[in-house]
């Protein structure tokens, strides 16, 4: 998410192989364990026969078996092997059956896909690229490279001229460009890479400038750039910003500076119930958690020297939220609520969750 720079390599051979189970994932709290099981075991049985997973009412079928594949990958279980390796397998099966020959990763004709075919094709990246590197398979290795490679080169056309990305390509969409889509491509073209693709670098380039010209006075970043920029910072794609940040390798920028302190003032550490739900919570958590998880415990004096009483620390993140979590699961194992419906929920409270399992380089500190 093969190289994006010379750096790429060192990237790569830096991070652990996809399937060994980190240390830390028997540290969890027996508590939350529990919560992870239920919750997979939930997601598992909510699989649709072919492979894949969808949201209420049949849509975003691409973006939910995306992202029930990852939370089965950092479960620890890979497409080779493990508790959850036919889901994981039958979930890649059916992405890659769903790829173009021009290398988007989406079936056009699907209603619940059509008008917003970039968000799955990001989050399929992701999750194919995770794949990617424990399929032992030569043929099946060769074709998941092929599918990936040419995904790629897709995310990298339907960037628009001020480096950000729109609901459907920059040609189909005349050029529009927002937030929350650009993040997607981000983390799916870094996964990409960290797998050994090919990525070039004035794709991720690109990127990383649209996402600091949205930041506006405030430290928050703005819906688009469209229109001249402009408005209100937007919490979820602040925080959003910051996990991309990270993963581009902007761990001390001034911006990611003022996207912390952005978050700081504007995003409550609650999720789950027991303190109240926000619009957009569940989007909002599912990239602040990556955020605090990479910041870590002393993140935060680094970036801006000791002494705020107010600092922000994955300790108290995983404090605020966890129990959270756990008193709000349903007795199946699975969350609901919100507009999108339980898979959505579901797989971005499992990610949170599992964040310190350390089974996944994407989400690695």
């Amino acid at each position: 998410m093969k190289k994006l720079s010379i750096l790429a390599l060192a990237a790569c051979l830096a991070l652990p192989a996809l399937g060994v189970r980190s240390a830390r994932a028997e540290e969890l709290e027996p508590q939350y364990r529990k919560a992870v099981a239920k919750g997979l075991e939930w997601m598992a049985k909510q699989q649709h026969r072919d492979g894949h997973w969808e949201a209420a009412g049949a849509q975003y079928p691409i973006t939910m078996t995306a992202l029930g594949g990852m939370t089965f990958l950092m479960e620890g279980s890979t497409i080779r092997e493990g508790k959850y390796a036919d889901n994981i397998r039958r979930a890649a099966d059916w992405l890659v059956a769903r790829s173009q020959p021009n290398g988007m990763l989406c079936n056009p004709n699907h209603p619940g896909e059509a008008g917003r075919y970039m968000y799955g094709h990001g989050f399929a990246m992701l999750f194919l690229s995770c794949v990617y590197g424990e399929e032992e398979d030569r043929d099946r290795r060769k074709k998941l490279e092929d599918v990936l490679t040419r995904a790629v080169l897709f995310s990298g056309k339907a960037q628009t001229n001020r480096g950000g990305w729109g609901y459907v390509s920059a040609a189909d969409g005349g050029g529009f460009d927002e937030g929350s889509v650009t993040i997607t491509q981000m983390q799916g073209l870094r996964a990409a890479r960290n797998a050994g693709i090919v990525v070039p670098k004035e794709i991720i380039d690109k990127g990383v400038k649209y996402l600091k010209d949205c930041t506006n006075a405030q430290g928050g970043v703005i819906y688009s750039l469209g229109g001249g920029g402009g408005g209100d910072g937007r919490p979820a794609l602040t925080a959003a910003a910051i996990a991309c940040g990270f993963s581009a390798g902007e761990y001390n920028s001034a911006e990611v500076k003022k996207w912390f302190k952005f978050c700081q003032s504007h995003v409550p550490l609650t999720l789950g119930g027991g303190g109240g739900r926000f619009g957009h919570d569940e989007y909002t958590h599912y990239y602040y958690a990556q955020a605090l998880y990479m910041l870590g415990d002393n993140g935060w004096d680094k970036l801006f020297g000791a002494g705020d009483k107010n600092k922000l620390t994955w300790t108290k993140y995983k404090k605020a939220v966890f129990d959270n979590l756990v008193k709000s699961q349903g007795g199946d194992g699975g969350w609901t609520g919100g507009m999108v419906g339980p898979v959505f929920i579901t797989g971005v409270n499992l990610t949170i969750l599992q964040l310190e399992n350390g089974n996944l380089p994407i989400y690695q500190r």
